[in-house]
């Protein structure tokens, strides 16, 4: 292991010569300077783990020294000594950058602690900025797989709007990834320092989660046996992402109406009112505007919610991604069972691209972890997948239709994707032809395409 590299700084000859000796036995690599200038010179010079500086020398003393190294920005943790502490030095010294003050004389043991618990700190902050880079590569838009131009659309909109505090309303269907929307859009704000907060409104009883959210003081209710933080005051400075907002009763609609009006929030049982920085992102299933209409979501709080609007389509209408995310959980599943898998077969891939996905990308992320569990090969067959992938029959014909389908909606879509399947079948690909055969206009048929999913044989 490489040892610590420690710049002692003191005017004294035998402190210096004594310090080194002590901090030699215990494995760290020393180097001395006689004062706050020759100090500054070789830390620009040589990176230093740690620096103990003394408060009282000739020159440059060590609050000058302190000083210099906050203006030149220097990382380095300095430690303060002194023969002459007060708790106004220490405090002082604190406040001009030093992570610790320790008295003179002291014990060898006492120098030895202080410099373990200052690497402690330091490796506990390295980790947090590491775990912070990952979070905001894991939760970035580019690693959000998609080439639907409507999902691109998405993002171009969250990348203008990110620096602002205006609440995003996003809507879409179950397991579409509302939430990794959310996320990304924190993550890619002025806002990463603070936390994301997320509470799915429909997921905590109605009884608590006005507690939950808001927080309550001790006595507030029965079992209020301490005061608590809300959602609101942990996502301070943060994102609060109140997921399933269309399950939240009316009481609590009023409540946080105030809060995006005020911008502030009241704990349960107290009197007075505490000021917060929260970013508000709100996420539902349900058609907010229907709710409106019939008297289960307050107009007010819909049009505060509503202020940037975000929908995100269905995995069945951009199924052109189907292909890049299964190669994305491939990877992703592979990686973490350990296990060889590298691609799909070209029959269970078709089958994934004609299936509903009524569960969306949810769905077809569990079905990409289930296949690596099964298979022994080193890509994924249609016996890996789920049965009911494996027996669906999508794409049926029109005599099928009649049997199987009561819908006339349905039946109409399925027996219109057959019809267009055909056509493009016979003319080989050529849309112009095909869209004439059907007696429909080009520019149809390539919206029909779309929007139906169709893979094209391209001949």
């Amino acid at each position: 292991m490489i040892p610590k590299k420690i710049l002692v700084i003191d005017d004294e000859e035998n402190f210096r010569h004594m310090l080194s000796v002590i901090l030699k036995r215990e494995k760290y690599d020393v180097e001395t300077a006689p004062n706050g200038e020759e100090g500054l010179r070789k830390l620009s010079a040589t990176p230093f783990d740690q620096v103990l500086c003394d408060i009282r020398m000739p020159q440059m003393d060590g609050m000058e020294f302190l000083k210099e190294t906050q203006k030149k920005g220097v990382e380095t943790t300095i430690i303060m000594m002194s023969a002459y502490g007060t708790v106004d030095s220490a405090i002082e010294a604190m406040k001009s950058g030093a992570y610790d003050y320790i008295s003179k004389p002291f014990k060898p043991d006492e120098i030895i602690l202080t410099l373990k618990k200052a690497e402690e700190r330091e490796r506990l902050r390295k980790e947090n900025e590491r775990l912070k880079k990952e979070v905001r590569k894991e939760y970035s838009f580019k690693n959000i797989v998609s080439k639907n131009e409507a999902m691109q659309k998405i993002f171009e909109v969250i990348m203008k709007v990110a620096q602002y505090k205006s609440t995003i309303l996003i809507t879409g269907e179950s397991g579409t990834g509302k939430e990794l929307i959310a996320r990304a859009l924190h993550y890619h704000s002025d806002r990463t320092e603070g936390a994301f907060v997320p509470v799915n409104c429909g997921a905590i009883p109605e009884n608590l989660l006005e507690s939950e959210l808001f927080g309550h003081v001790k006595g507030a209710f029965t079992d209020a046996i301490r005061t608590k933080k809300g959602l609101f005051e942990e996502a301070d400075e943060g994102s609060l992402f109140l997921d399933e907002i269309g399950e939240l009763p009316a009481q609590l609609q009023v409540k946080l109406l105030r809060v995006l009006q005020d911008g502030e929030i009241r704990r349960l049982g107290e009197s007075k009112s505490i000021q917060i920085n929260v970013r508000i992102i709100a996420a539902t299933v349900k058609d907010l505007i229907k709710e409106v209409n019939e008297g289960r979501f307050r107009e007010d709080l819909f049009y505060r919610l509503n202020v940037l609007p975000i929908h995100v389509p269905p995995l069945r209408e951009r199924r052109e991604d189907i292909p890049l995310l299964v190669d994305h959980f491939v990877g992703k599943y592979s990686q973490s069972m350990n296990k060889n898998v590298t691609g799909i077969g070209t029959k269970a891939l078709e089958m994934l691209m004609n299936y509903t996905w009524n569960g969306n990308v949810r769905e077809l992320e569990n079905s990409i972890e289930r296949a690596i569990v099964l298979t022994d090969k080193d890509q994924i067959e249609p016996e890996n997948l789920p049965l009911e992938i494996q027996n669906y029959k999508g794409q049926v014909l029109p005599a099928q239709v009649a049997q199987e389908e009561y819908s006339i909606k349905k039946a109409s879509k399925l027996l219109e994707m057959d019809l267009i399947q055909k056509a493009l079948t016979k003319t080989k690909g050529n849309h112009t032809h095909a869209a004439r055969l059907l007696e429909i206009s080009h520019r149809a048929l390539l919206y029909k395409i779309k929007e139906y999913g169709i893979v094209e044989d391209r001949v």
